[in-house]
């Protein structure tokens, strides 16, 4: 929603302009033009009218809604000693659907739980809307769930979850399935958050989304100095942009990480594209091979 611009959703890469009955067009001239009215109105449902209350989520961007949906905010910072302390005059609202694809991580998993039934510390390299937040959710909430046939007793696990992405949190409880077993530490600092984990909930597994920046990569080693696995994500299209990237070049260089996970968009979005071992360096999957 954008004040006096066509009403659109984006789907499977498109986007669709709704017209003022309703229905779909193509063609963004027929589309109802939102108001100022519109936004103002979906902010006091959104936040039930207490947007003073949401004041903490507004300023880092969202609203999460029941279910796990967010909002996306846009408008005029407010600054507090050089902050951001919230957005007034709402420029535009991005509702994103949350939604989870349970089973998305089958092929990746072979590559992650070693033949001794241990966790390879694991990173996930992906482009934007790759779908890395979602494969994550998936690894997650499989490691984390006993399948008592199998003989497989599950992992006990701690997921920081600092954008409410991954659980999608709604009042303390997790709207995904992220496991029986798993521990989710919600709207925190991902850096704090693993040394609170790791003092407090004795895991197995570390889970988070989109590790960049110095004391994240510290707070990493510490976790795999202490024997426990860590399993996150980055941006990136393969392992080179890691490498240029001087607080991820430390990790790969101490060879932290056994296992990169490249996702892209080769057969659609989510598409594992390779698979590097990280200490070896050789590649134990590629897509464009297989394709062949």
């Amino acid at each position: 929603l954008r004040p006096l611009r066509p009403l659109i959703i984006c789907s499977s890469g498109q986007d669709f302009f709704i017209k003022s009955d309703g229905s779909i067009t193509k063609y963004f001239h027929e589309a109802y033009r939102v108001t100022k009215d519109d936004i103002n109105k979906t902010m006091q449902l959104i936040t039930k009218s207490s947007i003073y209350a949401m004041e903490d989520e507004i300023r880092n961007g969202y609203i999460t809604l029941p279910g796990g949906h967010r909002v996306g905010v846009t408008g005029q910072a407010v600054l507090d000693g050089g902050k951001v302390k919230t957005f007034k005059h709402i420029s535009g609202l991005n509702f994103r659907i949350a939604r989870e694809i349970p089973g998305c991580a089958d092929k990746i998993l072979p590559f992650i739980i070693n033949k001794d039934g241990g966790i390879a510390n694991t990173l996930i390299i992906s482009p934007p809307k790759a779908g890395k937040t979602t494969i994550l959710r998936d690894i997650v909430r499989q490691l984390s769930t006993p399948v008592v046939k199998k003989g497989f007793r599950g992992y006990r696990i701690s997921l920081i979850d600092e954008r409410s992405e991954i659980a999608c949190c709604f009042e303390g409880v997790p709207q995904n399935d992220v496991g029986i077993k798993t521990d989710v530490l919600d709207g925190c600092p991902k850096a704090y958050g693993i040394m609170v984990m790791l003092r407090t909930m004795s895991p197995e597994i570390i889970a988070f989304d989109e590790i960049g920046k110095a004391e994240e990569v510290s707070a990493i080693k510490e976790a795999i100095n202490s024997g426990v696995a860590v399993i996150t994500t980055a941006h990136g299209k393969n392992l080179e942009d890691i490498k240029k990237r001087p607080t991820l070049r430390k990790l790969f260089q101490e060879g932290f990480f056994h296992r990169y996970i490249i996702l892209g968009f080769g057969s659609g979005a989510g598409t594992l594209e390779q698979v590097w071992d990280g200490e070896r360096y050789k590649i134990l999957y590629d897509f464009r091979e297989k394709k062949r």
